[in-house]
């Protein structure tokens, strides 16, 4: 990701405590989508950015730390701690963090990835020093206690109960497992039963010591906010925490990946009753650093992006083989997926297959048409804006990209980059990815004999 050259300046404070610095990496219009960014004393980044018009603020903290940081025997330890970060501090209990945000009418919630954890609290501007409190302490003052971690085992095994019944998810779990095997990106964010039921108490703690430092975290704020003041309460709050750390501590670097081994042929089925059948094809895809990713975006778009993709319109509209089916993209730091996704009735998996080859070939062989390119970076262009209408949005856009870039593109440097891919570009990134052997996962009531003719549909 690229960003502007930003303007810093060095603020000592009145108190005489070590200094911040501030740097404006995005200027905005008239001050309107100005993001700045702060960096205090002991690595913690804070950035935001301002729109005077809104009358709502989002505020969340993300955690440089995902389900890819665990060890097989730590499977499941980040999206745990997410949970045990809810239930309470020195200052609140578990139902004093969650009326307090009930009480303002905002809404609070977390969300564990392979590469990061986010935590936030969307509210009205007036209430937005009450969400840093409250999400600041949570994030600083947990106390993680035994009783804590028994009780919402049990949460985290219904959680996973609930997702093992809706194979739509589970297929997605499955293809990353297939392509990954036995590593960190192949593992389930949420762990295993055996895994979360193996957790300790004290391993969970040493986890939160170890990737919940200042220099982890950033701190990210959008909506109708002032920098200064969000500076000014976030660094009050890690203070009475004791929670800055070493002064003289830098940010971690984002990060860069460790090279993981992916399959290419491999086919893994799970055999379910279940009324359809849920099938995942694809193969390797981008690292989420590689300049290609806006013509992959482009090609996802029009291959199976919406109801005029390619695969939509051969899948179901013409053959009606489908309700539900489209591509995606998933970048990593290191690596990615490129992946397509139809629900069928069991009995026609290898007639969508057979289908969904054929268009992946005839785009790898042949490109796509300038139509369908025209169509396709409107189409992304469009959901890329409407997709940044809310300040939750606008959070997690600068929170992301500081913790996974270090910078910040404004939304009209990728609307740009957006409207500059080439059609040359689109065919070489389509050879480049739809040509390599694809994998295969298939949840449904699939008989042991189907599974050399699905062997078959990806050699």
């Amino acid at each position: 990701m690229t960003s502007r050259s930003p303007r810093a300046t060095a603020r000592p404070s009145s108190e005489g405590r070590a200094v911040a610095r501030t740097q404006t990496l995005l200027p905005g219009k008239d001050g309107i989508g100005t993001v700045r960014r702060t960096t205090l004393p002991g690595g913690l980044r804070i950035v935001t950015e301002t729109l005077p018009s809104v009358r709502s603020a989002t505020f969340g903290i993300w955690a440089h730390v995902g389900s890819r940081d665990e060890t097989p025997a730590l499977n499941g330890a980040t999206h745990y701690l997410e949970h045990l970060l809810f239930k309470g501090t020195r200052k609140r209990s578990a139902l004093d963090i969650s009326a307090a945000i009930d009480a303002v009418g905002g809404e609070m919630n977390a969300f564990t990835a392979k590469e990061y954890t986010c935590y936030y609290a969307r509210v009205l501007d007036t209430d937005l020093p009450l969400a840093i409190d409250v999400v600041c302490d949570m994030l600083t003052g947990s106390l993680i206690l035994d009783e804590d971690v028994d009780a919402e085992r049990g949460v985290i095994l219904e959680e996973i109960a609930m997702t093992e019944d809706d194979p739509g998810d589970v297929v997605h779990e499955l293809f990353a497992q297939t392509m990954f095997g036995d590593t960190p990106l192949g593992r389930p964010v949420l762990g295993t039963v055996d895994t979360v039921n193996a957790l300790t108490r004290s391993q969970i703690a040493r986890f939160y010591k170890k990737h919940y430092d200042p220099t982890h975290l950033v701190v990210a704020a959008a909506g109708n906010v002032d920098h200064a003041t969000v500076v000014r309460q976030v660094r009050r709050a890690f203070e009475k925490a004791g929670a800055l750390g070493h002064t003289d501590a830098v940010p971690v670097a984002p990060r860069d990946g460790r090279r993981t081994l992916r399959a290419a042929g491999r086919v893994e089925l799970l055999n379910r009753r279940t009324e359809q059948a849920h099938v995942v094809l694809g193969m390797p895809g981008l690292a989420r650093t590689d300049e290609r990713r806006w013509a992959l975006g482009v090609l996802n778009t029009a291959l199976g992006g919406g109801m005029s993709s390619r695969l939509f319109q051969e899948v179901r509209e013409k053959r009606g083989l489908a309700y539900s089916v489209y591509s995606y993209t998933s970048g990593f730091a290191d690596c990615g997926l490129f992946g397509v996704y139809a629900g069928c009735r069991p009995g026609q998996v290898h007639d969508v297959l057979k289908i969904c080859r054929e268009e992946l070939h005839k785009v790898a062989s042949d490109g796509l048409t300038d139509e369908e390119i025209r169509r396709a970076v409107g189409q992304l262009s469009g959901s890329t804006v409407l997709g940044l209408e809310d300040t939750g949005a606008l959070m997690n856009r600068i929170g992301k990209s500081e913790l996974c870039w270090g910078s910040q593109m404004s939304v009209d440097d990728m609307l740009a980059r957006i409207a500059d891919v080439t059609p040359d570009e689109v065919r070489e990134v389509a050879r480049d990815v739809l040509e390599q052997r694809p994998s295969l996962s298939v949840i449904g009531p699939l008989k042991d004999k189907q599974a050399d003719r699905l062997q078959r549909a990806v050699s």
